[in-house]
């Protein structure tokens, strides 16, 4: 599925989620380091603790089950990003994976027109080995970061797997590619 109009791009997840991003509390400025800029080392384990705690009850609600991680997490997102950036999303359906992109404005005062914060999100399924995802993922977020002018690259990996229990399902490592940090992320 491709979504041509990039109006619909906009509205279609945001309608999917709206109920899961309405029940949630609006915590922005704990997300925030002295600089102001958004800091995804605290925002990403939030969202995993939330995620473990609450996933299986909220993803239920969603009619797209498949897609239902990367919206919650499309939806955790929003709840701090409407309060001044923009969350873009673009999507490779037929490749299994979500890209987002995160502008935050540094100085609230000049808006997008000053100094801006681009933190690239690659969202993925796990499917089996993560050892033979990781080089593709890693490479389409590089990519996706340098087309997007972002210095801050994450790539989250869903562990669907039912069997597999949450201590292992959640972690996060340091991956060097082709000079380039990513931080990536287990849920």
């Amino acid at each position: 599925m491709h979504i041509s109009n990039r109006i619909y791009s906009e509205v279609l997840p945001r309608e999917l989620v709206i109920a899961t991003q309405e029940g949630l509390s609006h915590q922005q400025e704990w997300y925030l380091d002295i600089s102001n800029q958004l800091d995804m080392k605290k925002l990403l384990p939030a969202f995993q603790q939330f995620f473990r705690e609450n996933s299986q009850s909220w993803i239920e609600r969603f009619d797209y089950k498949e897609a239902g991680p990367q919206l919650l997490l499309q939806a955790f997102l929003q709840r701090i990003i409407n309060g001044g950036g923009r969350l873009h999303r673009e999507y490779g359906l037929g490749r299994k994976r979500t890209d987002l992109l995160i502008e935050w404005p540094i100085d609230q005062k000049k808006g997008m027109y000053g100094k801006v914060q681009r933190v690239v999100l690659e969202l993925k399924i796990q499917r089996g080995n993560i050892e033979t995802q990781l080089p593709e993922a890693l490479k389409q977020t590089i990519e996706y970061a340098d087309i997007a002018g972002a210095n801050e690259m994450h790539l989250v990996f869903f562990n669907r797997d039912k069997d597999v229990k949450w201590d292992e399902k959640i972690w996060h490592r340091q991956e060097i590619y082709e000079g380039k940090m990513v931080d990536v992320w287990g849920c």
